[in-house]
């Protein structure tokens, strides 16, 4: 059993992986707010007694961030939360995965974690769409080399910014409106968000397939708003919540220690 996080921007998920293809606990934490190591163990030891976890059945513990400010305090937390080595996956990291691209140095943890995890699930070209606080478009050969890809902005920008920058549109949540011509501001703006995200994303999938040249390559949905928009993409073979922490459990396994 692994203890798996993935630190974003906006949010960290934790995950338990008995299996690196099962995740059977998983939680999010602000990556917004301060804490230190000591406020972080209290706030995992409880969440992972909330489930019935035991702490002394996790024999690892993986880190992929993208928030270096945050990588040292998640390592001091799992240190003390688990017996077992802590590691963390980076560009460095040796995986049976290649950066292809320009400046691997500058890759992701999330970005090489989606790259195994696809490797290893699909085999096949693949284009990974994490729908996070930014939305990334993984290019991925079915030899499992990172291609290079896209980085558009997340779902919820659009929302924060229409709060930010007008007097007088409300905040409203991201869902799927019921209808697409609003009849009231706040049906108009998720309408405006939602619809826009989704033909946003369709269309960079098309682009990228006719540029990469690969009609057929398989589309996976993943992040934290792939369940909100995930159903609504004509692109999209497949939802898969968990495809980042599926990747860093197999990269756990890989780097082992």
């Amino acid at each position: 059993m692994q203890l798996v996080v993935d630190v974003g921007n906006t949010e960290t998920v934790v995950g338990i992986a008995p299996r690196v293809t099962e995740v059977s606990a998983h939680w999010r934490i602000s990556s917004v707010v301060p804490r230190t190591p000591d406020e972080l163990t209290a706030l995992l030891r409880v969440l992972l007694e909330g489930d019935g976890i035991e702490a002394s059945r996790i024999k690892r513990g993986v880190i992929g961030s993208v928030v270096p400010a945050l990588n040292q305090v998640w390592t001091e937390t799992l240190s003390k939360v688990i017996d077992g080595p802590v590691v963390s996956v980076g560009p460095g990291s040796k995986l049976p995965i290649r950066l292809d691209v320009d400046e691997p140095q500058t890759v992701g943890a999330d970005r090489i974690a989606n790259t195994l995890a696809a490797r290893e699930l699909y085999g096949r070209d693949t284009i990974a769409v994490d729908l996070g606080t930014a939305t990334t478009f993984d290019c991925i050969t079915r030899e499992g080399d990172f291609i290079g890809g896209v980085i558009s902005p997340g779902l919820q920008a659009g929302l924060d910014w229409l709060s930010a920058r007008t007097a007088k549109l409300p905040r409203v949540e991201l869902q799927p409106p019921k209808v697409v011509i609003g009849r009231r501001t706040e049906a108009c703006i998720q309408s405006g968000v939602f619809y826009q995200a989704v033909d946003a994303v369709d269309g960079i999938v098309r682009r990228i397939k006719q540029e990469w040249e690969k009609p057929d390559a398989f589309v996976v949905a993943t992040g934290g708003f792939c369940h909100v928009i995930g159903p609504h993409l004509t692109t999209v073979d497949e939802v898969q919540p968990y495809l980042t922490l599926y990747g860093l459990a197999m990269a756990g396994e890989r780097i082992g220690g």
